[in-house]
């Protein structure tokens, strides 16, 4: 461990240097991620949008997100955050300029779908702070990275309006587009110029092969085929919504190609899957080296009711203020940002708790809290004064984001060589989560919507009984051969 090894916000070299570039990064990609959304009026206008058109931006901007945070946690494991990160925020820069200057719903379409691959950007730097940060600050600093990126979406919802009026004219919305596409391009340069991927002198542990996921026995293998199954039913979702039956964006004939596509990537997937653990279905793992792919089953369940929810709640919550309570867009655009505000502080508070207190305590309290939370929304009715609803909103989604800060300050415990790929699978569950909900609330009214995630937090609270405390050492072999333990929990 580096001389550094208090854990100071203030300074800025050694790992916290790291965690500061890190998490501009990630701000940079949710920033650029989400910068339609403040300036959908003007875009819709520009480009003749009707209601249902708006609607398929939105959800095509999430789409490709499913799969790129699989990929991108593959290449993160396999060729280190610096240069994935910094190749994802040049690369990415193009589908934004495109959009920019689209002049048509097709190429806004098109971009906007390209645009999802920017939020894989999250899973990159799970992985780089955990080389840098021991396991007593590590739920800490990935809060602390999560919460304050997570904020680029609220920050761009502050500023992009302003930047558009001031770049002025009817063109006002593509500057302020432009400008979040340069802002990428050019960090992806700071960015692999000033960061390493591991302290001096450590190793950087790489999985043995890509393009599937290591899993240490038979049965684990088996329930890792099954827990990949959501994230094919999501996209088949998503083409279902897109379809002739949804918003028709897409033809019959499209439809049916992208089904028949989904089920031969999942044969490719199940293939790569069995190709890199065919070794173990003839010799077991020694012990060692084995770890229990349930705690990513589980880590996966309360991501879809965590960050599943806060993406879908944020969607609809300004509309939901403005019919509940009669408020006009800019007054409810004000009042749901106070839910994305509470990032700044939950998420590193989550990750701090689960620091302080045990990882599968402080999960299991904040999965309750988030059940009675949004039990809580349920009952939100045009009676209830303002204020009220107001501060159920933020405790609600106090409990969401502290829930997503702990959940990922176990992501790093489980195998180190496969943090990327296991950030992976328990982000995109997080976007399923959001299809899942968004796909129910496009069906349902807002208070069956609340209660349907009620619900699915009750889920998570029952397999979260099944989650083992993380303790004692991870194990990896260096190159040379060697063993290599590394500390997951203090011995009390």
């Amino acid at each position: 461990m580096t001389a550094d090894s208090k854990f100071n916000l203030f300074s800025f070299t050694g790992k916290m240097k790291i965690l500061h570039m890190s998490w501009i990064a990630f701000f940079i990609t949710f920033f650029v991620w989400f910068n339609h959304a403040p300036l959908m009026s003007a875009i819709a206008e520009t480009l003749g949008l009707t209601k249902s058109q708006v609607k398929t931006l939105l959800i095509l901007n999430v789409a490709l997100t499913i799969p790129a945070r699989v990929i991108i946690g593959m290449l993160t494991d396999k060729f280190g955050p610096r240069k994935v990160y910094s190749i994802l925020l040049i690369v990415c820069s193009v589908p934004c300029f495109m959009f920019a200057f689209s002049t048509s719903f097709e190429m806004a379409a098109i971009s906007r779908l390209l645009l999802g691959f920017i939020g894989a950007g999250f899973v990159i730097g799970i992985r780089m702070v955990s080389e840098w940060f021991p396991h007593n600050q590590l739920g800490t600093a990935e809060g602390v990275y999560g919460g304050w990126g997570n904020f680029g979406s609220a920050a761009g919802a502050m500023t992009l309006p302003l930047i558009a009026l001031w770049l002025g004219g009817d063109d006002g919305w593509r500057y302020a587009v432009a400008v979040t596409g340069a802002m990428s391009f050019v960090f992806g340069f700071i960015y692999y110029f000033s960061v390493t991927d591991t302290p001096k002198g450590s190793t950087y542990f790489r999985p043995k092969n890509v393009g599937g996921m290591e899993v240490t026995s038979k049965g684990d293998f088996v329930f890792m085929i099954i827990m990949k199954l959501p994230m094919y039913f999501a996209l088949a979702l998503l083409t279902w919504k897109l379809s002739p039956e949804g918003v028709s964006l897409i033809g019959e004939t499209g439809a049916l190609a992208s089904y028949v596509f989904l089920a031969l990537l999942f044969v490719l997937d199940v293939y790569k899957a069995y190709d890199v653990n065919k070794e173990m279905f003839k010799n077991p793992v020694p012990e060692m080296h084995q770890y229990k792919f349930k705690q990513v089953a589980v880590l996966n369940v309360l991501y879809f009711a965590t960050f599943g929810s806060e993406l879908a709640v944020i969607s609809m919550l300004p509309m939901f203020f403005a019919d509940t309570f009669g408020l006009s867009m800019v007054m409810a655009g004000l009042v749901a940002s106070a839910y994305a505000f509470m990032n700044l502080m939950s998420r590193p508070g989550g990750g701090m708790i689960s620091d302080r207190f045990g990882r599968k305590k402080t999960l299991l309290i904040l999965t309750a809290g988030l059940a009675i939370g949004y039990f809580a929304m349920s009952c939100i009715n045009s009676e209830w004064p303002l204020v009220l609803a107001i501060v159920c909103a933020m405790a609600c989604s106090f409990f969401v984001q502290a829930g997503e800060g702990a959940v990922f300050a176990v992501v790093p415990l489980i195998k180190r060589r496969l943090t990327g790929q296991i950030a992976g699978m328990t982000g995109a569950y997080g976007n399923v989560g959001a299809v899942v909900y968004l796909t129910v609330f496009s069906m349902v009214d807002a208070s069956t919507f609340f209660l349907v995630i009620s619900c699915t937090a009750v889920l998570g609270f029952l397999t979260l009984l099944l989650m083992e405390e993380p303790s004692g050492h991870m194990t990896e072999v260096r190159e040379d051969g060697t063993v290599e333990l590394i500390e997951v929990s203090s011995s009390h």
